[in-house]
């Protein structure tokens, strides 16, 4: 876009030389034939009642014509029908193409000349006197500057129509960066006012459907806590008669159930917020180990790395990434913390049958699961809420797949703000 102005502008420019650039060759074409020419012919009867018959001797001619640039203070020549020299005086002047039929100026280097055709055929050719112009400079300059004068005027112009398609260009990205309360000024009443109209009015529906749906969605979370509740407090009082396995499958399911409203509030208090509830400095490596003392087959061992974020979202990323490993992977689960480049890494690896290559961005979508796969649980939002986290503090997360079988799954934190170790 920043370039769009400067094409417009430069195309603005070109138009106007081109423009110039006609008219002079047009007026130099046929400039002579206009009203300039009259002038030509009178001067031309003029001189010739000044200047000796054609058939006097060249002696008298010269004699005259020295006569007449004394007067003129310029050079001056006098040429023969068939452009042959009978006379001249100071600086030698060209003879008029033989394609001339009429007095006019002259195209030449040097000081400009004009040519006056005789009655008698013969042609007087004289330079401009000294301290003179020639006529057609004067315009050359005028279109000249009536173009600069332009091209100057047309840059605020051109420059303020491509600085509001800027600012709607700034205001598209925000909007698909996810600032919903995107808007853009609206300027003036043309096109491009009417595209920000347009613009500001999507804006208002995207972010009033999406308000929407995330309410929805909040709020169904919300509900379901109650009758949860209900169910685990039923499941309390009928637990000393009740089959041992169906209680504990009830209460399993129960348990699934509230992570998954958990997580759903999660990923909807991502979507709203988007600064960090909390900046603390965190030590990735310490945060591993506790997590990883949960489970019976997770072994840690890298370097102490600090990032700065949110300590609560940090431990739910880990925390995330070995339940799936617990579930899809086989034992032990292996954790590695590293820093490389002002980023901190956390990998997980586990030993299980991998992912395939074709569907390795597919398992960080949210409810993802794959056709082939065996259920061991969950919802499918772990890993979608793993990179959501990684994001949020400036890095990302990205799947690895491992020899002879297995996968790593790496998550890289920014950790350029925080004291190496």
């Amino acid at each position: 876009m920043r370039r769009l102005y400067l094409r417009i502008y430069l195309a603005v420019l070109i138009s106007l030389a081109v423009f110039a650039l006609c008219a002079g060759f047009v007026w130099r074409q046929f400039g002579d034939a206009g009203p300039a020419s009259h002038v030509f012919e009178v001067a031309g009867t003029l001189a010739q009642n000044v200047l000796p018959p054609a058939g006097a001797p060249k002696a008298e001619q010269q004699a005259a014509l020295e006569r007449l640039a004394a007067n003129l203070r310029a050079d001056v020549a006098l040429f023969a029908t068939d452009r042959s020299l009978l006379a001249a005086v100071g600086e030698p002047l060209p003879a008029p193409a033989s394609s001339r039929d009429r007095g006019g100026w002259l195209r030449r280097w040097g000081p400009p000349a004009g040519a006056l055709h005789l009655p008698d055929g013969r042609w007087l050719v004289a330079s401009v006197p000294r301290g003179h112009r020639h006529p057609g400079l004067p315009l050359f300059l005028v279109v000249a500057l009536l173009a600069l004068a332009v091209g100057v005027g047309a840059y605020p112009v051109v420059r303020r129509l491509t600085a509001r398609l800027e600012r709607l260009q700034a205001g598209v990205e925000s909007l698909g960066a996810g600032d919903l309360s995107a808007r853009v000024k609206v300027e003036g009443h043309d096109e491009v006012a009417r595209l920000a109209e347009s613009f500001n009015r999507a804006a208002d529906r995207i972010e009033e459907l999406v308000g929407a749906h995330k309410s929805l969605l909040a709020n169904a979370s919300h509900e379901l806590r109650t009758p949860l509740t209900r169910i685990r407090m039923a499941v309390e009082l009928m637990k000393d008669g009740a089959d041992g396995k169906r209680t504990r499958d009830v209460e399993h399911d129960i348990a699934e159930l509230d992570a998954l409203i958990e997580e759903i509030l999660l990923a909807s208090r991502l979507d709203v917020v988007t600064e960090r509830e909390a900046d603390e400095e965190v030590d990735l490596l310490a945060l591993a180990t506790e997590e990883c003392s949960r489970y019976e087959n997770a072994e840690v061992e890298g370097q102490p790395v600090t990032v700065r974020g949110d300590p609560r979202l940090l431990r739910r990323m880990t925390r995330n990434l070995l339940e799936n490993a617990r579930r899809h992977g086989v034992p032990p689960i292996e954790v590695r913390v590293s820093r490389t480049d002002g980023m901190a890494e956390l990998r997980v690896y586990d030993h299980g049958p991998g992912i395939p290559d074709a569907e390795r961005e597919d398992v960080f979508r949210p409810f993802h699961r794959f056709a082939s796969a065996e259920d061991r649980g969950g919802a499918g939002l772990g890993l979608a809420l793993v990179r959501q986290i990684a994001r949020r503090h400036g890095g990302d997360a990205r799947y690895l797949g491992r020899e002879p079988s297995g996968s790593c799954f790496v998550v890289s934190l920014d950790a350029s703000l925080s004291p190496a170790r």
